[in-house]
């Protein structure tokens, strides 16, 4: 695939390969024998992730696992504590002493960096308020109370806000402000360039934070609809305040968009959606049917339900099973994901096989290429900060875009150099 991307035209590339795999009838996937080595500790992995998990099953998988590759897949997978949670409802003496301190300690930690990062997010939450800059916090501890009950159970390593564009510019005054450095300048923002997302972070204390909105959200295949989400925000209990946050339903749909866009490679991300689907038994089916038909992602959203529901056991109503079962690439999609993903991390799926799965992820032969087509000619802070000046040709940018991503990842003999697809590149 390299020395075909190296050798024609980005964009007639583009072009003829929708025109050959953008309407598969199949996908191809790696093989049962493929996780074969995995597969005990895989098993016991999913049975812990799971909101149905039974103590007694957990047992019996667990007699013949490796420990050390256990810890190593639950932190790849960044469901360390649901493994820890889980085995410490059990006997102490199911685990080896080793094992078992380790495993504390890397929790330990990870509980630690979560205190840290929630800790931030109601300093921030102040800072916003005090700037009269409305925000929505988007997954990280909202999420974990939601799904879990527990802001330190999920596995979080940044904090993600919705801020409207108009309020980017103050946004970003405040963070520089606050000790932030910021990886777009005030000069972009000004200049009216969008990049992949806002990102500034503190060299001195690894605290990471990302502004999204409907404009740098490019993998969602329509617009977000920003004024909406703002109408339906609610409110979160977290250590005795309130955050504001998306509605349930439509963090549903957020977080089975950002999953997808993922490949669905991290089990976590499945344990999210089934989690939240058990913990919050009131969803409105109708809102999150809308909020998916409104951003273009029902196929999106099948597949984190079929993921959710076939290999974690998540409760769905029959209803919703109904439409799941009409959507048949959604699926097929998850009966692909499910196969590569006790691998994925390290053996990812080939640009190919990831190319195939966005676009049927897309959906109908209409939709897909164009939204290839979209996200490859989308630039960001890559494409018009090349020269380590900002570009001011926004049409050169466009055009400049597939070439780099082509010699970006031709480059990339490594696939896991490559944990960002080629044609679906944030940056």
């Amino acid at each position: 695939m390299s020395k075909l991307v190296r050798n024609v035209p980005f964009f007639d590339f583009c072009l003829s390969f929708s025109f050959r795999v953008g309407f598969p009838r199949k996908i191809s996937c790696p093989g049962p024998s493929d996780n074969a080595p995995l597969q005990d500790e895989w098993r016991v992995l999913v049975e812990c992730a799971s909101p149905a998990c039974d103590p007694r099953r957990l047992l019996d998988l667990m007699s013949t696992v490796n420990w050390p590759r256990l810890c190593e897949l639950a932190e790849e997978h960044g469901v360390l504590g649901h493994l820890a949670g889980r085995l410490d409802e059990l006997d102490k003496n199911v685990v080896p002493q080793e094992i078992g301190e380790t495993l504390l300690e890397q929790h330990r930690a990870q509980v630690f960096s979560t205190l840290r990062l929630t800790a931030e997010l109601f300093r921030l939450l102040e800072l916003f308020a005090g700037g009269n800059i409305p925000v929505l916090v988007v997954k990280g501890p909202v999420l974990s109370m939601r799904a879990y009950g527990d802001p330190v159970v999920r596995n979080y390593g940044d904090l993600d806000f919705l801020v409207r564009q108009c309020d980017i510019g103050r946004a970003t005054e405040c963070m520089l402000a606050s000790g932030y450095e910021a990886t777009i300048p005030l000069s972009a923002i000004n200049a009216g360039k969008i990049p992949g997302q806002y990102l500034f972070a503190k060299s001195d204390t690894n605290l990471l934070v990302e502004l999204h909105n409907d404009l740098t959200l490019r993998y969602f295949p329509r617009r977000l609809p920003l004024e909406k989400l703002f109408a339906q925000r609610t409110l979160v209990r977290l250590d005795h305040h309130e955050v504001p946050a998306l509605a349930v339903e439509d963090e549903l749909v957020y977080i089975c968009v950002h999953g997808a866009t993922h490949f669905w490679d991290r089990l976590s991300w499945i344990a999210d959606v089934a989690a939240l689907l058990t913990h919050q038994s009131g969803i409105d089916w109708m809102a999150v049917t809308e909020t998916a038909k409104e951003v273009g992602a029902e196929r999106m959203v099948h597949t984190g339900l079929h993921l959710a529901a076939d290999l974690l056991g998540a409760p769905l109503p029959d209803h919703v099973l109904v439409a799941m079962k009409r959507d048949v690439g959604s699926a097929k999609l998850a009966a692909c994901a499910r196969k590569w993903l006790p691998t994925a991390r390290e053996v990812p799926p080939t640009l190919f096989e990831r190319a195939v799965f966005r676009l049927r992820m897309r959906g109908n032969a209409f939709a897909a290429p164009a939204y290839l087509l979209r996200l490859s000619f989308s630039p960001t802070e890559e494409d018009w900060q090349a020269s380590g000046e900002i570009s001011h040709s926004h049409v050169f940018e466009m055009l400049r875009r597939p070439f780099r991503l082509a010699q970006k990842y031709s480059r990339a003999a490594n696939p896991k150099s490559a944990s960002i697809d080629l044609f679906f590149d944030r940056n």
